[in-house]
């Protein structure tokens, strides 16, 4: 097994720390009896090929071998796995959804990457500098030709993944945290969309909560299929896959009863890690898809994320008022100097929930940036007690 992971030139390819000759230690690793070990390879696995979202050259060569290590009867990290190959193809989920993930715009936009790419220097070159890797060379590239480089190195990685489509489809029937990482990464590859629905379509069961059935809908959905859950499923979770899924196809016509279930979600729906999809984070996802059936809803929709906002904090907290901030300002950033009496009624009433929230702004007890930047992006005061005294200025 891995007999030509010492045919790559490792030491020619580079990842996040530079020169990847690392890599096949690492992905060796993942084979090891010492459990220790093998946890200790996938961390730097995450750290170098996949790094906070970000690939490299690097990866789309490691990726076959991962993909050997899935299929392998001694691989007790499956679940982790697939989550570190669904990662190298998504970064962060939260850029694609509710829609999904656009494939043939990155296709398109690839075109050309790979001659940037191969006129790059690399380890072993005499212009190549190892302590600033290839940042000179990414640097005096115009917008356009990085564009392209970073978008082929993207779309190389994404299909040496996909080559795993049929492995992934395969572990649908094993044991419930391997079925549920399986379809969330087959929610990304809509080129193979027809046999994937059709394994799909067999997810029904899998766990007594609804987690398996409620992310092989949201897959479904995303896929372009409708979901075998019904919103009669007693299981609150797997309702929410199958509204999710609902709305994600049907948009501005889904039924009244699709809208009732994903308001009732944005409202009340306690976070679930083990739903891959948003981070589990269940109502948050629920408040962006409602955005896709139209303006019909928008006021309940927004009355359910506002009283969302004082029980999240975190990332939960983000992606709640994120699309909260988006109903109530919808044109975006508010002109400079707009003052609290200058709001309208759904502006004043986001703004005064945020300002009786202090918990929301904070991420394990600590003030969250991303929160805060994300507040100042639509002109409005940036900390809780700036906010706070925005709203006495009355």
């Amino acid at each position: 097994m891995l007999n030509g992971l010492d045919q790559v030139d490792w030491a020619r390819l580079t990842h996040a720390y530079g020169p990847a000759g690392d890599v096949p230690d690492q992905i060796r690793g993942l084979m090891s009896p010492d459990a220790d070990r093998r946890r200790k390879s996938l961390w730097e696995l995450n750290g170098n090929i996949y790094h906070q979202g970000t690939i490299y050259e690097a990866t789309a060569y490691a990726v076959p071998f991962l993909l050997e290590v899935l299929t392998a009867p001694e691989c007790d990290e499956q679940p982790q796995l697939l989550s570190l190959l669904s990662g190298i193809v998504t970064g962060f989920d939260e850029l694609w959804l509710p829609g999904g993930l656009p494939v043939a715009e990155h296709r398109a936009r690839a075109a050309g990457g790979e001659a940037v790419l191969a006129a790059a220097p690399r380890p072993g070159d005499d212009d190549f500098d190892e302590d600033e890797a290839d940042y000179e060379y990414v640097e005096g590239l115009s917008d356009e030709d990085r564009g392209r480089m970073f978008t082929y190195i993207w779309v190389r990685a994404y299909d040496a993944v996909r080559a795993g489509v049929p492995l992934f489809r395969e572990l649908l029937g094993s044991e419930p945290p391997v079925q549920c990482m399986a379809a969330y990464t087959l929610a990304w590859f809509p080129e193979d969309a027809p046999e994937s629905l059709r394994a799909l379509a067999n997810v029904t069961g899998g766990d007594d909560e609804g987690v398996v059935a409620a992310t092989a809908s949201v897959a479904m959905g995303l896929l372009g299929g409708r979901p075998t859950i019904t919103l009669d499923d007693p299981r609150p979770i797997a309702r929410w896959g199958a509204a999710i899924a609902l709305a994600t196809l049907d948009g501005p016509d889904a039924p009244q009863n699709v809208v009732d279930e994903l308001i009732s979600a944005a409202g009340s729906l306690p976070d679930n890690d083990r739903v891959p999809f948003l981070d589990g984070d269940l109502a948050a996802y629920a408040g962006g898809v409602l955005k896709l059936t139209g303006d019909r809803h928008a006021d309940r929709t927004f009355d359910a994320l506002l009283e969302r906002i004082p029980a999240v904090s975190g990332s939960s907290a983000f992606h709640v008022v994120k699309e909260a901030l988006h109903l109530a300002f919808p044109a975006g950033a508010l002109p400079a100097g707009t003052g609290y009496p200058s709001l309208d009624d759904r502006g004043r009433r986001l703004v005064d929930a945020l300002a009786g929230s202090p918990g929301t702004w904070l991420i394990d007890g600590r003030n969250f940036g991303d929160f805060s930047a994300l507040v100042r992006e639509y002109g409005l005061p940036a900390s809780h007690e700036t906010l706070r005294d925005y709203t006495s200025t009355r």
